[in-house]
Formats: structure tokens, sequence, C-alpha cells
């Protein structure tokens, strides 16, 4: 009733019972494996890489602006030369307005204007890079930058650029890359400390809100259907949803209307389980008993009495449906689910073989015909579909029809017949409940089980049996299988 188990979930069932002792319930997985901590480190990770991407500009233009700074300090430096009349100063005024800077030394160039200001100190060394802020772009600032923060050494520089103080003048100067290596690295430490405090704080928010919108009610649907699985028919365990209205919220109502479903389906199992063990046993003495009275009606026929002579083939046929009908009960009853052989054989060769079954006495009007290609090879239980067709049929035949067809092949990636008669169709009230057992019989004294043994049949070989017409002129079967059951091709 709960659905299969595998050996081990059996094992450990009955080990648990055997102990007295419950089923181990639900618990939540640990911390390392769980659906939140996983989405925290995620959300860690995610933060931290597009920190690392937006790393690189950030630092450049840390590095870009820190020389700016420099030129435009330079700048003002160096325009205390024109306060004298010579542009001249003095050694320690000049170290002290380098050492502001700080340079080595500054050279301001003004097109409209000549000579160009210059402060510097004495015996300067030839510096080891040249940089250019005029010509520089965006990927060659990133690249400067990151080559600065790699070097471990400083070094002398020679920096080019327009003086943020004034478009028109450019400034060239002289310093130490010491001074500027220091500061990105401080930036880069301040930027990092950042960035892994944003993603603790995002993972954390992240983290809450899963637990709270989407673990919890998870482990709440989770704990009900196992503790559903325990006791399908106990309504107390039948899902509650909550109030929301999101994907979470329909699923426990989902969740809701199945068990709702599966518990009224699971009541009328078992109450026709009931009833059909108390009918087999009623059929097996039933059968026993008819089976005397066959014996018993049988010295009738060597009756004198013309009344019981003419009326003694009545009784026996009567006595044999009885005996069938209860035969046909009994079989259904103990075959259980369908076992299929399966194996490689041609259909039409199978509905030839049911057509020479079916052949009827020679005064009898009935007609077999098989319009299918000429190789079809199916993979299935060729005993249990010769039932199937051969069920159908019969129904046919005993239903009024003389003729039956058989008309079909691939279509849409599926084995499609069309299984049609010309009897006199069924009756409304039959078609409603027609695959039902016991439920619809076309003849009278007919079990209505072949209908159903045929759609149980098609359905373990993943097909489908549906009534797709029935009225005056006829009833029409569409038999379906899937093409991995199935692989023919047509030929004319």
């Amino acid at each position: 009733m709960l659905g299969p188990q595998t050996p081990e979930e059996t094992h450990h069932q009955a080990g648990a019972e055997q102990n007295g002792s419950r089923p181990r319930r639900f618990t939540l997985p640990p911390l390392h494996r769980s659906l939140s901590a996983r989405l925290l480190l995620l959300t860690i990770g995610f933060v931290m890489l597009a920190e690392v991407l937006i790393f690189a500009p950030s630092v450049a233009n840390f590095r870009l602006n820190y020389l700016e700074e420099r030129l435009a300090a330079g700048h003002l430096a160096v325009l205390s030369l024109e306060a004298t009349s010579d542009h001249m100063i003095d050694e320690d005024l000049t170290y002290e307005l380098l050492s502001h800077v700080p340079a080595e030394s500054v050279m301001l160039y003004r097109p409209q204007r000549t000579p160009s200001l210059t402060l510097a100190m004495e015996d300067i060394p030839e510096p080891e890079a040249v940089y250019d802020l005029r010509d520089a772009g965006f990927f060659t600032l990133i690249g400067d930058a990151l080559m600065t923060l790699a070097r471990s050494e400083d070094r002398r520089i020679e920096l080019w650029g327009v003086s943020p103080k004034d478009n028109d003048s450019v400034v060239r100067m002289v310093m130490q890359e010491g001074p500027l290596c220091e500061e990105m690295w401080a930036f880069a430490w301040r930027i990092l400390g950042l960035s892994l405090l944003i993603s603790v704080i995002t993972a954390a928010l992240v983290y809450i809100t899963l637990l709270c919108v989407l673990v919890r009610p998870m482990r709440r649907i989770t704990e009900n259907m196992i503790s559903f699985r325990e006791d399908p028919e106990d309504e107390s365990r039948i899902m509650r949803p909550s109030s929301r209205q999101d994907e979470v919220g329909l699923t426990e109502r989902q969740l809701r209307d199945l068990q709702r479903a599966l518990r009224a389906s699971l009541h009328r199992k078992t109450r026709l389980a009931a009833i059909g063990v108390a009918a087999t046993k009623i059929n097996h003495d039933l059968r026993n008993i008819l089976s005397t009275a066959q014996l018993s009606s049988d010295r009738l026929a060597e009756s004198e009495d013309p009344q019981v002579r003419r009326t003694f083939p009545t009784l026996m046929q009567t006595l044999d449906r009885a005996v069938g009908l209860c035969t046909h009960i009994l079989n259904f009853a103990r075959e259980g689910p369908v076992h299929l052989e399966i194996s490689h054989f041609d259909l039409r060769d199978l509905l030839d073989e049911v057509g020479e079954a079916l052949k009827p006495d020679e005064e009898v009007d009935r007609s077999w015909h098989v319009r299918l290609p000429e190789k079809l090879e199916l993979h299935g239980d060729r005993q249990q579909l010769y039932r199937v067709f051969m069920n159908l049929a019969q129904n046919a035949y005993q239903a009024g029809a003389t003729s039956v067809q058989v008309d079909g092949g691939l279509e849409d990636g599926q084995l499609q017949l069309e299984v049609t008669d010309n009897g006199p169709g069924l009756a409304p009230r039959a078609r409603e409940r027609l695959f039902q057992p016991f439920a619809a019989s076309a003849r009278s004294g007919g079990s209505g089980l072949g209908l159903a043994i045929a759609r149980e049949i098609l359905r373990a070989h993943g097909g489908e049996i549906l009534l797709t017409r029935s009225d005056a002129r006829g009833t029409s079967f569409r038999v379906t299988l899937p093409l991995s059951q199935s692989q023919g091709h047509a030929s004319t």
C-alpha cells in the first residue's frame, strides 16, 4: 500500500521492528552538506569573485589619482619660481619644496609661456621607467597598476602628465615609486577586508532568508510525507498547508490534495480487497457446488421424460456459464501483476495466428482482416499480446459483429493500431466503466474481465488501449505501444 521498498529499507525496518524500536525518523543533513551552508559558501565565493573583477579597475584608478595629486603638488611647487626675478631659488628652499611634493625634480612646460620652470635636486640618476599619463588607456593603466603591486623593490620613475591645475600645462616629474606601492597595498588590503565583510553579511542574510523561506517549509513538507507514508489512512497525517501564495504554498496545497485522493483510493481499494477475498472464497466453493451439479445433471440426459430431455441442454449451458464465470474470477484473483517474458516477433504473424484460432464454423459468417506493413517487429511478450487481440476479437464477435479489422503502423514514434468491428456498438452505461473489472460485459453471462486484462497487459508494456468510437456502425479501439517496445518499417 505504501509503494515498493528497497531490500536495504526492508531490512532496516525489519531489524528496527525486531529490536522493538521505531523506524529512524527524518533528520536534517549535517551543516556542511545542507543546502543553506552550500548557498552560504557560494554567496561568499560569488561576492569575492565580483570584488576581484572590480579590484583591478579600482586599484588602477587609485594609482591614477595618486599620480595626478603628485602632478598637482609639483605644479604648485614649481610656480614658486615665478616669485623671483631670475626664476631661481636657493638650494635649501628647493629641497623643502620638493620634499612636500614629494619628488626629486619637477619641470613645468607651458606652450604659451617660456622658458619652462624647473625644480630639481643635484645629481639625480636616470629613471628606471617612464610613464606618460597623457596617452594611457584603460587597460594600460590596469597593467601598470598590477605591475607596480608585483614589484618588491623601490625604483625611480619619470612621470609625464597634464597638470590637474591647468589643462594647458604639462608636468614632468622624477620620483620614487616605493611610497606609491605602499599606498596601493594599503588600499588593496582595505578592499579585501571590505569585500570579506560584505560577503559575510550578504551570505548571512541569504542564509537566514533561505532557512526561513525555503529550508524550514521543505523540512515540514518532507516530514509530513514521511509521516503520511507510515500510515496513509490516518487523516491526521494529511498536510495542512500554510497561507503562502508562492510555489511553496502551491506545493503544500497540491500535496494535501494528493494525500486526500490517495487516502480515499486506499480506503476504496482496502474495502474492495476485503470484498475480493470473500468473493474468491465464495467463488471457489460455488464452483465446486456447480461442478457437482454438472455431474449430477448428466443423469438427466438418460431420462425418458420428454420435458426433461428438452430442458436439459439449457440447464447444461447455464451451468457451464456459471462455472466459467467462477473460473474467470478465480484466475483473475490469482494472476496478480502481469509478468512479461520479452522476445522479438513479427506482429503480422501474431495477428494471423489470432485469426486462425478464431475461425468459426463454416455456416457462421465471420471475417478477420489485418492491414499492416509486411515487416513490423515487436519487442514484448508474445503470449500476453496474443491474449489482448484474442479478447478484443472475441468480445466483438460475441457482441454481434461479423467482421473485425486491424489497421495501423508506426506514427509519431509509436505503434498505433485500430481494431474495428461492425457490431451494434456498446451501450452508454457499458462505455462509462468499460475497463473496470466485472463492471461491464457485452454479453449475458460474461465476466467483464476481457478489456480490463487487455489494458493491464498493454500498460505493462508501456502502452495503452482507448475506445475511439462506438455507435450503430460498430466499435473501434486504439491500441498504442511505445517505439521502445516496437521496431519496424513499412514496405509496400
